[in-house]
């Protein structure tokens, strides 16, 4: 006697119910399982050599700026909630760092309502605008395992922000919705995230090179955080260490560099400019919206001259300066390697004993198939810092920002790795 068989509707009834209950349940593990970092990638604009991340639904991109203190956007009433009251904790987080330039203030709607005005700052030029202080709702990024997106995005609700007039996006590129800024405020993205979501208060960045048009990554939140190819380097297994230090004046990260040396050479100038003063002048800052490193006056000729005499054996290109430039090589007197050309290596010395390395793919700028220029500026006798780490310096290069425990993770170039920024699994798992 053969046994009974079940009908073929009923068996696709089950089968379906077996599927269904498997991604409900898959789909429930997902939403509870505790988010440990967030990832976005890092797109480079070419006309303004900015650097943008998607941060809603819409993929609208946001101008990645590690020196602002809030992000700033036009303001719709689909994606923000009313204004926040000027008595708000947020109001006084989003005035702590208010630049000197931006002390205007709005007055209360009437003696019984009082919003809160901010001053948000654009990062190119330095200017700034009287805005409310609000919520935003449709904030979005994807978790990660640190070797690809693991989940649909995640909402980050009641998002404090600041609205921003259409005049404050000059020389911003063309699709930004506005800046995302990641310094050390109390409403900066880093520490919000950390906030609403319980992840570390960390993030890291690895920015795209200029010659590549696949994205770099931006994580938020503990790593590991891997680059192809297969196995992966766990960029965390590079890095050195470095403290951040604060400067009262404004949000941005400073390292404590004691010196710079040339092919080994130290360079001589006045060094204690390097460090700030009590009202926040001098130091070393790193920069995302500084194309190139800018030097103060003083350091730049003792800096531009220790590598011109470096390299005395390399022909000069003709004419010698391409602007913003005043060193610049004829790169068929140039080898070339991993690194970049073949040019004497500059080091950061670093107070914590560290050098940061900046190999050739880092310290010259091509301009021509047979130009390549020494890139630093001149900042003049009176730039407020000693020196900013612009962010040519940064490309291909991973650094964390340990921004609870006040330190600097650098790697130098990933190339000397055999990888780069752009070397993230942006595919799902």
């Amino acid at each position: 006697m053969t046994e009974p068989q079940m009908p073929f509707s009923s068996a696709f009834f089950f089968f379906f119910f077996f599927l269904s209950s498997s991604s409900v349940s898959e789909s429930a593990a997902l939403a509870t399982r505790p988010i440990r970092a967030l990832v976005a990638p890092i797109k480079r604009d070419d006309r303004t050599s900015l650097y943008t991340l998607p941060l809603n639904a819409k993929k609208q991109e946001f101008v990645l700026d590690i020196t602002g203190d809030l992000l700033w956007s036009e303001c719709s009433p689909k994606s923000h909630h009313p204004l926040i009251p000027c008595k708000s904790h947020y109001c006084t987080y989003a005035n702590t760092f208010r630049s000197p330039l931006c002390r205007a203030t709005r007055g209360p709607i009437d003696k019984h309502h009082c919003t809160c005005s901010v001053a948000p700052l654009n990062p190119v030029t330095q200017t700034c605008a009287v805005a409310d202080l609000t919520h935003r709702s449709d904030l979005l990024l994807s978790a990660t395992n640190g070797r690809s997106p693991t989940s649909a995005p995640v909402s980050v609700p009641r998002f404090v922000s600041s609205c921003a007039p259409k005049s404050l996006f000059v020389s911003l590129p063309s699709a930004a919705a506005g800046v995302a800024g990641l310094g050390r405020s109390r409403i900066g993205l880093p520490s919000q995230l950390s906030k609403s979501l319980s992840i570390k208060r960390r993030f890291a960045i690895c920015l795209p090179g200029s010659g590549s048009s696949a994205p770099g990554v931006a994580f938020f939140g503990d790593g590991p955080y891997f680059f192809l190819p297969q196995p992966g380097l766990d960029a965390t297994r590079v890095l050195s260490y470095t403290p951040l230090l604060k400067n009262p004046t404004n949000p941005g990260y400073y390292i404590d560099v004691k010196a710079v040396a040339v092919n080994g050479e130290l360079v001589r100038f006045l060094a204690r400019v390097l460090a700030f003063d009590a009202d926040g002048c001098g130091g070393v800052k790193l920069s995302t919206s500084a194309p190139y490193t800018i030097l103060k006056s003083h350091v730049y000729r003792a800096v531009v001259k220790a590598f011109a005499e470096a390299t005395r054996g390399i022909p000069r290109a003709l004419p010698p300066m391409v602007e913003p430039f005043d060193l610049c090589l004829n790169t068929s007197g140039v080898g070339k390697s991993r690194v970049g050309p073949w040019v004497p290596r500059v080091d950061l010395v670093l107070g914590s004993g560290q050098n940061w390395t900046i190999f050739g793919e880092n310290s010259m700028k091509r301009v021509s198939s047979d130009v390549a220029c020494l890139a630093v500026v001149d900042g003049g006798e009176k730039a407020p810092q000693a020196a900013v780490i612009g962010s040519h310096q940064l490309e291909n290069n991973f650094l964390l920002f340990d921004v609870a425990g006040s330190r600097l993770g650098f790697s130098s170039t990933l190339s000397f790795f055999r990888t780069t920024c752009s070397n993230f699994n942006f595919t799902s798992s």
